[in-house]
């Protein structure tokens, strides 16, 4: 990930009381859906439309008060997702990575939550009702896991949009991790590489 060094969770703990630590989660839930009739969707993926006009995964800042990294991405999801998102909890067992960037001090820590169809489809129909709608976060949005016959369609063009750091490469290496793209939907794609 460009700009970013990544850590062992352990390690990014250790760092001390002058860094801060972020948390933000991939939900994804199985989808049978089929667009226009003949693409299957197979997974429904969420990332949101952030204040910055960047695309990025739910999430946010750990306060002092959350006694661990998992209550404060728990605490962020409700804001910023609404009540529905009080139905799961993202565990340490969800955890992915961890970075740093070049900036300021503060690691990131990612997660990927399986969630159910019913579960996905509740965060999306309260989302507008979430306490941080609006102002840190401007809507949901899928991101399409296929490609279209043109080969520019889908994934690819949804991927040319502005992310948030190390937004774009964290979605497309648990996209790969976790199986969830169709065979064919990545090619000519650069998935970034484990460091």
């Amino acid at each position: 990930m460009a700009g970013a060094r990544r850590l062992e969770l352990g390690e990014a703990l250790a760092l001390g009381s002058g860094w801060r630590h972020a948390c933000h989660a991939l939900l994804y839930a199985p989808d049978p859906g089929m667009l226009f009739g003949r693409i299957p969707l197979r997974y429904a993926v969420l990332m949101q439309m952030r204040f910055d006009g960047r695309l990025g995964f739910p999430g946010g800042f750990v306060d002092t008060q959350d006694s661990s990294l998992e209550d404060g991405l728990n605490r962020e999801l409700r804001e910023e997702l609404g009540e529905a998102a009080a139905a799961f909890r993202v565990e340490r067992t969800d955890y992915r990575s961890s970075h740093v960037g070049s900036g300021p001090r503060v690691v990131a820590h990612f997660y990927a939550k399986r969630l159910t169809l019913e579960q996905l489809l509740a965060v999306e129909a309260g989302a507008t009702r979430a306490k941080d709608h609006g102002l840190e976060v401007l809507g949901l949005v899928r991101v399409p896991l296929y490609t279209l016959r043109d080969g520019v369609g889908g994934l690819p063009t949804f991927l040319e949009n502005s992310f948030i750091g190390s937004a774009r490469d964290q979605l497309l290496e648990a996209l790969q991790d976790l199986g969830l793209l169709q065979s064919g939907s990545v090619s000519g794609l650069k998935i970034p590489a484990h460091h």
